[in-house]
Order: C-alpha cells, then sequence, then structure tokens
C-alpha cells in the first residue's frame, strides 16, 4: 500500500510563506515529497525558506506575490504552472489584521482592506489556480481561516468577519468544484506563535488568561498547522471536502 500521506509529484502553491504557519506548511509538504512555491510580498523573505528547504533535498522556487494585487495573483500562478506544468494544491494563507479595536471604530479603508486581502484575494487565487488543477484530473485547496471566524471578539471584529466569509467561500467552493475533483478545506487555528499574533501572546496577562482556558495549557506553534495542511493536501484526506478543521488546544470547546 502507498504511503497515504506522500505528496510526491504535486505542485504546492503557498502563498504567506515567508514565515509563521505558512513557512512551517511549505517546508512539511517539501518534506512529503511536493514541489513547492514560497510565496509573500518580499522575494529575499521567501528565498531564505526555498534555500532551507532546497538545503534539505526538497524543490522549492519563489514568486513573489502582493495577494491584494490581482495582477500580481495572475502571474503567480501562471509562474508556478511555467515553472513546473501544473498546479496541485493551493494554500491561501496570507492574510492582514491592520486594525486592532471595536468595530464602532473601525474606518472603511482598514474593513475594505481586512475583507479585500482575507477574502477576495482568497477568490482571485482559487478562481485562477482551480482551472489549471481540473486540466491535471483535480486537485486540492486549503484556506488558512482562525476560530476569530467563529467566535465574537471584542478587538479583532472585522477581522474575525472576514475569516467567518473564508468559512462560506470554503464550502461553496467546495460544492462548485467538488463534481471536478478539486476539493476545497479550511483550517481555523486558534492563537499561534507567529510574529503576526505577537501582540496576543507577548503580553503575559492575556497569555495566561488564555492559557487557563485551553484544555492542552499551550498556545500552537506553526508545525501545529502544518502538518494538517499537508494532510488536506494528501490522498489521506481524499474524501474531505467543504470542511473546517479547528486546530486550537481546545480552547473554543474548553
Amino acid at each position: 500500500m502507498k504511503n497515504p500521506f506522500d505528496l510526491s509529484g504535486q505542485v504546492a502553491v503557498i502563498t504567506g510563506s515567508s514565515r509563521g504557519i505558512g513557512r512551517s506548511i511549505a517546508e512539511t509538504m517539501a518534506a512529503q515529497g511536493a514541489k513547492v512555491v514560497v510565496s509573500s510580498r518580499k522575494a529575499d523573505a521567501c528565498e531564505e525558506v526555498a534555500e532551507s528547504i532546497r538545503r534539505n533535498k526538497g524543490q522549492a522556487i519563489v514568486i513573489a506575490c502582493n495577494i491584494s494585487r490581482k495582477e500580481e495573483v495572475e502571474a503567480l500562478v501562471q509562474g508556478a504552472v511555467k515553472e513546473w506544468g501544473r498546479i496541485d494544491t493551493l494554500v491561501c494563507n496570507a492574510a492582514v489584521n491592520p486594525y486592532f479595536g471595536p468595530l464602532a471604530g473601525i474606518g472603511d479603508d482598514a474593513f475594505d482592506k481586512i475583507m479585500a486581502a482575507n477574502v477576495k484575494s482568497n477568490l482571485w487565487l482559487c478562481n485562477r489556480a482551480i482551472p489549471e488543477m481540473v486540466k491535471s484530473g483535480g486537485g486540492s485547496v486549503v484556506i488558512v481561516s482562525s476560530i476569530a471566524g467563529l467566535r465574537g471578539n471584542a478587538m479583532l471584529g472585522a477581522y474575525g468577519i472576514s475569516k467567518a466569509a473564508d468559512f462560506g467561500l470554503t464550502r461553496n467552493l467546495a460544492v462548485e468544484w467538488g463534481p471536478k475533483g478539486v476539493r476545497v478545506n479550511c483550517i481555523a487555528p486558534g492563537l499561534v506563535k507567529t510574529d503576526f499574533a505577537r501582540a496576543l501572546w507577548e503580553d503575559e496577562r492575556r497569555l495566561k488568561a488564555r492559557l487557563d482556558t485551553t484544555p492542552l495549557r499551550r498556545i500552537g506553534e506553526p508545525d501545529d498547522i502544518g502538518g494538517i495542511a499537508a494532510f488536506l493536501a494528501s490522498r489521506a484526506a481524499a474524501f474531505m471536502t467543504g470542511e473546517i478543521i479547528v486546530a486550537d488546544g481546545g480552547v473554543t470547546i474548553g
């Protein structure tokens, strides 16, 4: 029996993969045999990740992309296909949160930026990458969301709304593209120790409150999420689509 977690032969495009969760996803998929496209706004930061993958016998290239710019999203997909002839897995991981505060105080520009980067750009990516998957007989999309989309939050409301919208995007794309052999799933991480979430875990008082209500009594590490994304891209998840996998140490059920 073949290893159901083996990604050999796959081409995986991962946005926001120069650090944190995205980097872990890229490194984990490469370790399982995938050819990965490391992508974020800054090519030099991506190159460091790609070089690390190559040193560990993996295959990786860099294509810089600001996901808020449609022409760069198109260039990312086209570049991956030009280099490796196909796309099997797309991981929509890049996201922004320029505003921390109550919804009553958010300006239109900040709200529009959050929704455009966290939702609309994912639709752009999927609408361009999924047809390439169909040409090869199918594929997998993984959208990295957040438990902020499952819970109310007095200071992260706009971000949470965008992440809840990603749940809806996941389900609708799964229904539309399932008949063509493309699976679309979502990961909803809890608090993970990344630069993106630094303000939440560096505050000792806030961190203690989170740990006291988390059954596993710890926050996440990027590698806690990387393996889930690799699983969703593998044959082991071949009968899963439209699902939201929560990985939060149990905080939402504690």
